[in-house]
């Protein structure tokens, strides 16, 4: 699904000199690269604060800590995206409340976010899913109304710009009272082991963001918060510091991929490619077709067969999950994220993707007998 080797051999000479700088200056934790990467990180999203941390999922986590809420408090969150949305919700002793998503842009509905909200909510997470931000005009203004903090979600779409209504736009996670992102190896702007980061305009937050992220901790052996142990290490934000400087040309290569899928299944009446939203750019963290009238199962196994690779992101709404079921859904309760997940199905996109490799792989799918 995507070509990590390719990638990494375009950028060796330096990622690797990065590398050998940590091992040489032997500053492994909190070294200076940490620092250095995160204020490019707050340059390049418009941000005040970048709180890096250990891995995607702790970003969430920390940001839910940080907003101060108490068991039983209600947060609003999709049911078509990854676990992790849902999982630290969950850890935390509060209750996820999912609703359905838009059938065209796979992002959370914000008519059923506001339908959703009672007099517990405390906290929405929109999903900016599959590379393109959820509506966030949409979500600020039902937010500020209902006083309700915003967590965005931006594991998949950093990068992102998002046009708000008055003409102004903002990078994706920057919007929010707090916005996440993973740097899993995979994504747009993905290290080579875990990490995370959580970003916020924020004094007060960003301060008790670090303190969590730190055993509670500002000065050394003084607890003043219950915390976790959630660091960015020096090899990764080094690796991540070169890779954020070519982020926008990565992003670049996966729209044009994109648009070469577009032009090429074009004639190909049996799926949909992905519809972009008119005030987002897209920035292709997966290329998520829909399939009709076919046999999504039957595609997914000739797909492979070929030797191509392909996926289905994400074949169980959460909340038909085993750990996350709830008298108060039904298989009926989400039909789009419902059907969605019986019909969606992932190509390959990623930086190093050339026409001629997009042309073989929608021949092979064009090849498909329904």
């Amino acid at each position: 699904m995507v070509d990590l080797k390719g990638q990494y051999t375009k950028i060796q000479k330096e990622v690797d000199e990065a590398i050998l700088n940590v091992v040489r200056n032997t500053q492994f934790i909190n070294g200076p690269d940490v620092s250095e990467f995160s204020k490019e990180l707050a340059d390049y999203l418009g941000v005040k604060h970048v709180i890096p941390c250990a891995n995607g999922t702790d970003a969430l986590q920390l940001a839910l800590m940080a907003l101060g809420l108490k068991p039983g408090d209600e947060v609003i969150t999709t049911d078509f995206t990854f676990i992790a949305t849902a999982e630290v919700i969950a850890l935390l002793n509060l209750t996820p409340v999912l609703v359905d998503v838009d059938p065209d842009t796979y992002c959370i509905d914000p008519k059923a976010v506001e339908a959703a909200i009672t007099p517990k909510t405390k906290a929405i997470i929109p999903v900016h899913l599959f590379g393109q931000c959820a509506p966030m005009d949409d979500i600020m203004r039902i937010a500020k109304a209902n006083n309700i903090a915003v967590v965005e979600d931006n594991a998949q779409a950093i990068g992102a710009d998002y046009t708000f209504e008055d003409g102004t736009t903002q990078k994706a996670g920057g919007i929010g009272d707090i916005g996440c992102t993973s740097f899993f190896p995979s994504k747009n702007l993905g290290c080579y082991g875990d990490g995370g980061a959580v970003f916020t305009n924020s004094d007060e937050l960003a301060d008790y963001l670090k303190q969590v992220a730190n055993h509670g901790m500002t000065t050394r052996y003084y607890h003043d918060r219950v915390g976790v142990n959630s660091r960015l290490d020096s090899i990764q934000a080094a690796v991540l510091r070169i890779k954020l400087r070519k982020l926008d040309e990565y992003n670049q290569a996966r729209q044009q991929a994109a648009a070469w899928y577009r032009k090429h299944l074009a004639d190909c009446n049996f799926v949909t490619v992905p519809k972009e939203a008119d005030n987002t750019t897209h920035v292709y963290h997966q290329y998520v077709l829909k399939t009709q009238g076919v046999n999504r199962d039957d595609l997914l196994k000739h797909i492979s067969s070929t030797g191509i690779a392909c996926n289905v992101y994400y074949p169980v709404p959460l909340h038909m999950q085993k750990a996350y079921q709830d008298d108060r859904y039904t298989p009926g309760t989400f039909p789009v994220s419902k059907a969605l997940s019986e019909c969606v199905i992932a190509l390959p996109v990623h930086t190093e993707m050339d026409e001629e490799t997009i042309i073989t792989i929608t021949n092979e799918i064009k090849k498909f007998k329904k």
